[in-house]
């Protein structure tokens, strides 16, 4: 178990390192934001092209792999509703984003680092077709999700379901990480290798990607802390550090998948809440407070969880 936890503690250390950072004084949020945007439009997306452009794909078809964890996602994403509407009260704005807290896990800015250290580069190839999905996935029920519970909860008329994943849509097709595995996909089929200087510029900048995503994390940490909600909060980070990667994991070994991607898959259900639950909350405008309750917390006792569940999948 220890040499599990010595795995996995630098990856928190680095978070721990950009929150000391601005919590002191010592840079600015700024900082911090400039950091973020950079590891997401540039680093991030290269290693993301790197990674589908030289990757093996001999484990099979993706499918049983997406199936495993959306599966997952069902499963935690529907308790934390329930959790929310039934238990606590809340109305149903308020359920989607339980739900999506619950059930978003940070799998570009600790999900990638975290499966790269641990796993390798298999698990990478694995995660990296898991983000094909993901976000796409996650924004869209989310975002239509939280817009029939406004209709439900305000009695207003929406927007209509075509505009709606239009606007999503156009939103994704600028993602710098759509991007990067889009014209991975395209280099890899088109079969050239990388080499020569361009090789050495796309492995020195997929190289940053993960130290420089964890320190970015962890600046942005000091903009949530815990914001109320927090008996809410509690369940819907115990449904995340451990419920969803215990789904994941289940589905994996029902799906015959390998031990490499069952790893990567499981890993990074495990990792933290995602922003993205916190971006959902400030786009309506709803659970300011639920969402950066989670995250702190989820960050906070991510070591741990992370650490064992490790420790069981090596």
């Amino acid at each position: 178990m220890s040499e599990v936890f010595l795995n996995v503690l630098p990856i928190f250390i680095l978070i721990l390192t950009g929150w000391l950072v601005v919590r002191f004084g010592y840079l600015g949020p700024a900082v911090g934001e400039a950091l973020g945007d950079f590891v997401f439009r540039v680093a991030v997306p290269v290693l993301l092209f790197r990674t589908i452009a030289e990757a093996d794909f001999r484990e099979g078809s993706p499918w049983p792999l997406w199936l495993a964890y959306f599966s997952g996602v069902a499963v935690a994403w529907t308790i934390g509703h329930l959790a929310a509407t039934l238990g606590f009260g809340r109305d149903p704005r308020m359920g989607v984003l339980a739900g999506v807290s619950s059930a978003f896990a940070n799998t570009v800015f600790i999900g990638l680092p975290l499966v790269s250290r641990v796993v390798g580069e298999e698990g990478v190839v694995a995660l990296s077709i898991l983000l094909s999905v993901h976000l796409p996935v996650m924004m869209i029920a989310g975002t239509v999700f939280m817009e029939r519970a406004e209709r439900k909860t305000s009695g207003k008329p929406g927007q209509g379901l075509a505009r709606l994943l239009a606007g999503v849509g156009r939103n994704l097709v600028r993602n710098p990480l759509v991007i990067g595995l889009a014209f991975g996909a395209l280099f890899h089929l088109v079969g050239q290798p990388l080499g020569g200087p361009a090789k050495i510029v796309i492995d020195q900048l997929a190289g940053i990607a993960a130290p420089a995503a964890l320190v970015s994390i962890g600046m942005a940490l000091d903009r949530y802390g815990l914001a109320g909600n927090t008996g809410l909060a509690t369940v819907t980070s115990a449904l995340k550090l451990v419920v969803l990667p215990g789904a994941v994991f289940a589905a994996c070994h029902l799906l015959g998948l390998s031990e490499s991607w069952t790893a990567a898959l499981v890993l990074t259900s495990s990792v933290p809440t995602g922003v993205n639950a916190w971006l959902i909350a400030n786009h309506f405008n709803v659970g300011h407070g639920l969402a950066s309750s989670t995250i702190t917390l989820t960050t906070a006792l991510g070591v741990v969880s992370v650490s064992a569940w490790a420790y069981l999948l090596m």
